[in-house]
């Protein structure tokens, strides 16, 4: 299940995705990890003006108020921007608490999509009390963060709602092929945090020089052939940035087609290099 009809976008806005919820996700949005105050609202007003649909943010980047602030400002109507957060494993004993406050802290209205950062002890409860969040309405859709083969088969018979995403760590030299196929034929949508590498790993893999070949050969970026990569892989992307030029640089990748082969090249530079420990 790849899912993602790159031929359906609309010029300027990012193609979406069916969830298994019946709710649409955009397949491009902006990641907002180590993004604060001013920086940080900017940076999604920014986002949402050059077109992206989806914002990320999540209790642990301490940033859900600004990231609040940018979406009320932008002159685009809420129900048109899809917002995710995440609950943090020391959030989960009083999950239900951590939902509200999250809400508070957005003030949007509702949380579009709510996710378990990682596996933890009462990660089942936490996500029994988002399930009865999206029955109360203060949340529409419900997912997981950093669960792999064994973590997804292992918690999908304790609960209720299937995830309708899995956001793990996906890019050129950690792919992950059978955990996202695991995932994909399971109905669920994957998403790749550290597109790009992740902070301090980006500059390294953007200077790749198999990526910059295809890049040159297509006259785009080498983000944006590693952003093309994970969507024809049919993998959504969340690529963080405060910059509004290589924001919507980000965004800009329907107008290309990465080659049967230059997939398969790129393929080959999986390193099964993690950059993040979960």
């Amino acid at each position: 299940m790849s899912g993602i009809d790159l031929k359906n976008g609309k010029s300027g806005f990012a193609p979406v995705i069916r969830l298994n919820s019946g709710y649409d996700l955009p397949t491009v949005g902006l990641g907002t990890y180590a993004l604060h105050g001013s920086t940080c609202t900017n940076a999604v007003i920014a986002a949402i003006k050059s077109g992206y649909r989806l914002i990320d943010t999540a209790s642990f980047y301490g940033n859900e108020r600004e990231v609040g602030e940018g979406i009320r400002k932008s002159g685009v109507v809420r129900e048109e921007i899809f917002v995710q957060t995440k609950l943090y494993p020391n959030q989960y004993r009083h999950a239900a608490k951590a939902i509200d406050e999250a809400l508070k802290k957005l003030d949007i209205g509702y949380i579009d999509m709510m996710l378990l950062h990682h596996p933890a002890s009462n990660d089942v409860a936490a996500y029994k009390a988002i399930e009865k969040a999206i029955q109360d309405g203060k949340v529409r859709n419900a997912g997981i963060s950093c669960y792999y083969i064994r973590e997804t088969d292992s918690f999908l018979p304790k609960v209720s709602i299937k995830p309708a995403l899995i956001q793990n760590e996906i890019h050129p030299y950690y792919q992950d092929s059978p955990v996202v196929e695991h995932i994909q034929n399971k109905g669920i949508v994957v998403q790749g945090w550290y597109p790009l590498g992740g902070r301090g790993y980006t500059e390294s893999m953007l200077n790749n020089p198999l990526l910059r070949e295809i890049a040159a050969i297509h006259r785009k970026s080498t983000a944006q052939v590693i952003l093309r990569w994970n969507l024809q892989k049919g993998v959504c992307v969340i690529p963080g940035s405060s910059n509004p030029d290589h924001i919507r640089e980000n965004l800009d990748l329907l107008g290309f087609e990465l080659t049967d082969e230059e997939m398969a090249q790129i393929a080959l530079l999986d390193r099964n290099e993690k950059h993040d420990w979960y």
